[in-house]
């Protein structure tokens, strides 16, 4: 089976710098993984490789989509899928690198989409669970046990699709998922780069003020007025790029609803929660050899104590 190698972990934990090394001693070309760097002309809040980073090595799934439009984990697939098989192709070994959990699951242990959604169908259940709190639940352990076993009595929204993926294919939902949720075909060596808190987070807000320092005001200004000359109808703010971290708070800035200081130490904030979210995502991946590399800024060194621990499998 082919292999791809995969550089993951946390927001600012240094997988840029060490993945370019690595795929610089390996020959290798870099496949992002990061669901906002796909946009383009969104370089500082995503912390985008620099222009000179992205002239020592061959970088895939970057700036490939306006800041207008709507991006997913089934587009990614579509796109990347192709990007793999061309490296392979070419003898060479694709490094994986980023942070976004559902897209490192979506290639390990596939994406199942299930039927569009119906609107129709969704406002009568909601109308009925209404009318009588609990229905729905009930409803789903007749239908689908094993899913409503997974998911909160509290939690509509996940029963109400549940429901409308059993009534609209005629078959449970987690029958479904067993048969359509494909992995890709190759085998995936992870490697999950981690620190300790106290220095994870001293870094990410070092970074979120470097990132303030460098024109990420002016680039979410930048943003916004391409997204309204693009999309005169719909506000910048609701664009699913505008959700990002950094930009939506200072889209807020700008509107008035927050000062320049309370919008850093937002970002900075959702950025350590963020990282907390990211280690929840990792921990459901198995087979992550992870590597602590606290009190380590070398990218070299890093590498190191990588090649050191794949030699050892």
């Amino acid at each position: 089976m082919k292999k791809i190698l995969a550089i993951i972990g946390p927001t600012g934990v240094g997988k840029t710098e060490t993945s370019i090394m690595l795929a610089q001693s390996m020959g290798a070309e870099i496949i992002s993984s990061d669901s906002m760097q796909v946009y383009k002309h969104m370089d500082i809040g995503t912390a985008k490789p620099s222009k000179e980073q992205l002239s020592l090595v061959k970088h895939h799934m970057i700036d490939i989509v306006e800041p207008w439009e709507s991006y997913s984990a089934g587009r990614y697939i579509e796109d990347v899928v192709p990007v793999i098989k061309a490296l392979h192709a070419s003898g060479k070994t694709p490094l994986l690198t980023g942070g976004t959990g559902l897209y490192l699951k979506a290639m390990t242990r596939g994406l199942f989409s299930g039927p569009a959604a119906d609107w129709d169908l969704r406002e009568d259940l909601m109308q009925k669970e209404v009318s009588q709190p609990g229905v729905l639940y009930e409803e789903l352990m007749k239908l689908d046990k094993k899913t409503a076993s997974t998911v909160e009595r509290a939690d509509t929204k996940k029963i109400v699709r549940a429901l409308e993926i059993c009534i609209k294919s005629s078959s449970p939902a987690s029958e479904l998922r067993e048969k359509e949720t494909v992995p890709l075909p190759y085998e995936f060596i992870k490697i999950g780069l981690t620190r300790q808190r106290p220095e994870l987070y001293k870094i990410i807000d070092q970074r979120v003020e470097k990132m303030i320092e460098s024109g990420l005001l002016q680039e979410v200004k930048n943003i916004m007025s391409l997204i309204e000359n693009a999309q005169p109808y719909m506000p910048a703010y609701t664009i699913s790029s505008m959700q990002a971290i950094g930009y939506k708070e200072l889209a807020q800035y700008l509107s008035g609803r927050l000062s320049l200081d309370e919008a850093t130490n937002l970002i900075k904030q959702r950025s350590r929660n963020y990282a907390k979210r990211q280690y929840t995502w990792f921990k459901k991946e198995d087979s992550i050899q992870w590597i602590d590399i606290t009190g380590i800024f070398s990218a070299k060194d890093i590498c190191d104590l990588i090649n050191f621990n794949v030699s050892q499998k």
